[in-house]
């Protein structure tokens, strides 16, 4: 045991080096509070320029008012600000800064520097830190009034974080880009720029305003006149008393101008919204921040009228500054309000306001798809092949018969009580599955492996067997169960089987004349004699009797023997309590070792499938063994003890989907003329960086590296493939994918759609009759995908059946 250790306190550098770490965070972090500072000192100008997307370099200059000689000791110690002497003063703060901690943290994470020149003094000075935030160097440097600090080697002190950052620069780099784009939104008066210099190469811009004193100019140099086309003001207007009470606010007196908002938003109109939320940015006093609950509540009000896509958003809410905590998180994004329910109130009332005004204007340039394709032929769609390939039972037309509903719940029943169902000829095999229409919707399994005696058993009377489950579902679905029963007649009286099979036989043989009669009768006449005569009077026998026949004798030539036979109700209760106790034993064995515990239920498709990607991996697909397809639709293996069902469509299209996902290259139609984008910088860097990505999607551009920031980047080439076309959109769509993966072949959303449905209609359809290696085949598709569990529709492709071993 080891001994007792005695509270003391940590050391006052370890103090710093463990705190810095949770203050700086991230790139986006860092960048941040160098900006706030700038446009805290006063600043109309803040420069910022990054060296290999910030690994080497991160420098951010101003020409604010500098610091005072008499500050510059203090300006990187640990909670040394110039903005509150004591906690009261954290209500009344309108900088973004307060607690003093950034520049004292960043010295921790990398070698800093300071040149400054207040705007008293007439020569500056550079200044250099240690990693404790100590002054240890102080030289005369020549500057204009401002301040310029440089970060070298960020994260340098922490190795593993450092290396974490190098590994994913580029999503770090993108999202101090979206933070810096909400800083040049919301700063009106300020000019950001943002440049960035790869290697030696040409430093290039990333980000560009121009000190507009308009929000909605500093949104069109950020992201180009495009977005302005879209945007509509933001008009606020007072909640109405339904949507008070929404909020539990009938009886609140609340002032009316406590909340003051300001901004634009996208129009409701379909096709000039966003794919995703990248373009949404929110301020309270003007400080950016993450609202989670206005966040929500924008987009679910903007999905009542544009279901498909997300608005653009830029709103500032002025609110008086002792309504408001930000003294929350480090990074200063997560904001406490008060009176929060009345401010989603008015959020959502003017929201819907301002949508509903254009619900009812059509506009011509923009056409929606359901209208267009009113003039063109109807043809069945990849939506349309799933819903009449998933669904179990639907309504028919009358001159077609119903469909039959089976439950997959009693299969898995029979299953694992090995029920056989139905043994016959090939002949009333092959006639079950390729009879016609109605024979086809019929229950049928057809054996492929002649090992499949090895998992049957004989029937058990106490479970429900084949034809019980086959009667029960089409009496529900009211189809007569004597097509069915007359069926699984014929199959009994079909050809003897392997010997570890049983089969039917009468109680008393027949006569010879009464065989020479049975085989000159005609087909007709038998089979209306078998069902004429009921089932009770059949008994189970060996099927090592290859003569039997199934033919019954008249009621009158049966010889009845009475036989006295012993019995005991406390013999019979002890046995009964036997079994009993001995189920229970199995049953909390199963639940004990039991690996699948989902069932075949669409409420328990999640379990289902996180079951099968713990247990399942790619290469066991090779060692399932193929027992045979069940109802034209479904694939039955094994594998060692565990039987699974698979979905012979959904599988094939699945992998059909990923093929073309991964090896179609579309080809792409030239423009008459390059077509200008107008691309933010941001995008133009990201779209430039992954061009072999977007000529696999067939599109194609011309890249002017010495142009001007939105002229950079021309559309030459687009898709196009038979009806589908595409357009910028797509584009953009693809820019934010690539933004969060860089270097990873994706695909937009309208392209995985055209692939979904060519991969559905040129896979295996259920109805289908398969042999064995067409059967293999499908599985061993299985294990060469990525993601095998579920079809581009949202069908499964496999589900756990039984184990053999748990099954008493």
């Amino acid at each position: 045991m080891q001994p007792l250790r005695a509270i003391k306190a940590i050391d006052k550098q370890s103090v710093h080096q463990i705190c810095s770490g949770q203050v700086v965070l991230s790139l986006a972090t860092a960048v941040k509070e160098l900006v706030e500072n700038s446009i805290d000192a006063g600043a109309s100008n803040v420069d910022v320029k990054l060296k290999d997307s910030g690994i080497e370099l991160v420098e951010v200059s101003d020409n604010g008012k500098g610091v005072e000689e008499q500050n510059f000791e203090g300006l990187t110690l640990k909670h040394h600000t110039s903005k509150l002497r004591d906690f009261s003063d954290l209500i009344h703060v309108e900088t973004f800064g307060f607690r003093g901690e950034a520049l004292s943290s960043l010295c921790a994470l990398s070698d800093l520097s300071v040149v400054t020149c207040h705007e008293s003094a007439q020569i500056g000075a550079r200044l250099v830190y240690d990693h404790n935030g100590h002054l240890t160097q102080r030289v005369p440097h020549p500057r204009q009034h401002g301040t310029t600090v440089t970060l070298q080697k960020l994260f340098s002190t922490l190795p593993v974080r450092h290396k974490e950052f190098q590994r994913n620069i580029k999503k770090e780099y993108s999202k101090m880009i979206f933070v810096l784009q909400s800083y040049c939104i919301i700063s009106t008066g300020v000019r950001i720029t943002c440049t960035n210099q790869t290697g030696q190469g040409k430093r290039t811009t990333v980000l560009c305003t121009s000190g507009s004193n308009s929000m909605r100019d500093n949104i069109g140099a950020v992201f180009g006149p495009k977005q302005l086309q879209s945007l509509i003001p933001f008009q606020q207007i007072s909640p109405g008393e339904s949507i008070k009470e929404d909020y539990g606010l009938g009886e609140v007196d609340v002032p009316k101008d406590l909340f003051v908002i300001d901004g634009f938003v996208s129009q409701a109109d379909h096709g000039v919204g966003r794919s995703a939320t990248d373009r949404q940015f929110f301020f309270i006093n003007k400080r950016p921040c993450d609202p989670v609950k206005a966040s929500k509540l924008v987009n679910e009000v903007y999905h009542m009228y544009n279901r498909h896509q997300y608005p653009f958003v830029a709103l500032n809410i002025t609110v008086a500054s002792d309504c408001v905590d930000v003294n929350v998180t480090p990074d200063k994004r997560q904001i406490l309000l008060q009176e929060e329910k009345l401010l989603l109130a008015i959020l959502k009332s003017s929201l819907m306001a301002m949508f509903e005004t254009g619900v009812n204007k059509i506009s011509l340039n923009h056409i929606t798809p359901a209208i267009t394709n009113l003039c063109r032929p109807t043809e069945t769609s990849a939506g349309s092949e799933d819903r009449e390939i998933g669904s179990v039972s639907e309504a028919l037309p009358d001159d077609e018969p119903p469909k039959t509903s089976i439950n997959l719940a009693r299969l898995k029943e029979a299953f694992s009580n090995h029920q056989v169902p139905g043994i016959g000829s090939k002949q009333s095999s092959h006639k079950a599955a390729c009879s016609g229409s109605s024979q086809k919707k019929m229950f049928s399994f057809v054996s492929c492996s002649k090992k499949m005696t090895d998992i049957m058993r004989p029937p058990l009377k106490s479970s429900p067997s084949f034809a019980a489950i086959l009667h029960e579902n089409n009496s529900e679905s009211g189809l007569h169960p004597s097509i069915y029963e007359t069926d699984v007649k014929a199959e009994t009286i079909s050809e003897p089987v392997d010997e570890k099979f049983w089969s039917y036989k009468p109680l008393v043989p027949e006569t010879k004349s009464e065989q020479h009669q049975d085989r000159i009768s005609s087909p007709e006449a038998k089979r209306a004699r078998y069902e004429s005569e009921p089932l009770a009077q059949n008994c189970l026998v060996d099927s090592k009797n290859k003569n039997a026949s199934t033919q019954l004798d008249s009621p009158v030539s049966i010889q009845k023997n009475t036989v006295l036979l012993q019995f005991s109700l406390q013999e019979l209760s002890k046995r009964m309590q036997r079994l009993q106790a001995q189920k229970k034993e199995n049953h909390e064995q199963e639940l004990k070792y039991r690996r699948f515990r989902a069932k075949i239920n669409p409420g328990e498709n999640q379990s289902a499938e996180d079951e099968l990607k713990k247990e399942i991996s790619k290469d066991m697909f090779k060692d399932m063994e193929i027992i045979g397809q069940f109802n034209l639709g479904f694939i039955i293996t094994k594998l060692k003890s565990d039987l699974f069902i698979i979905d012979q469509h959904a599988t094939d299209e699945k992998y059909n989907f990923e093929m073309l996902q991964k090896n179609t290259v579309l080809k792409g139609q030239r423009l008459i003329a390059p077509q200008s984008l107008h691309l933010p910088a941001i995008s133009e860097t990201v779209l430039m960086e992954n061009l072999e990505i977007f000529r696999k999607n067939g599109f194609d551009f011309l890249v002017d590296e010495d142009a001007q920031v939105m002229e950079r980047v021309k559309l030459v080439s687009l898709p196009t493939s038979k009806n589908w076309t595409f357009g910028p959109s797509d584009i953009e769509e693809l820019i934010f994918m690539l933004s969060d993966s860089p270097g990873i072949m994706c695909r937009p959303s309208r392209v995985r759609q055209m692939f979904a449905s060519r991969a559905c209609r040129k896979s295996v359809m259920v109805g289908t009759a398969l042999n064995t290696s067409e059967m293999k085949k499908l599985v061993l598709h299985m294990g060469e995908i990525e993601q095998p569990w579920n079809c581009p529709h949202g069908r499964p492709t496999m589900r756990h059946l039984a184990n053999l071993d748990m099954v008493s």
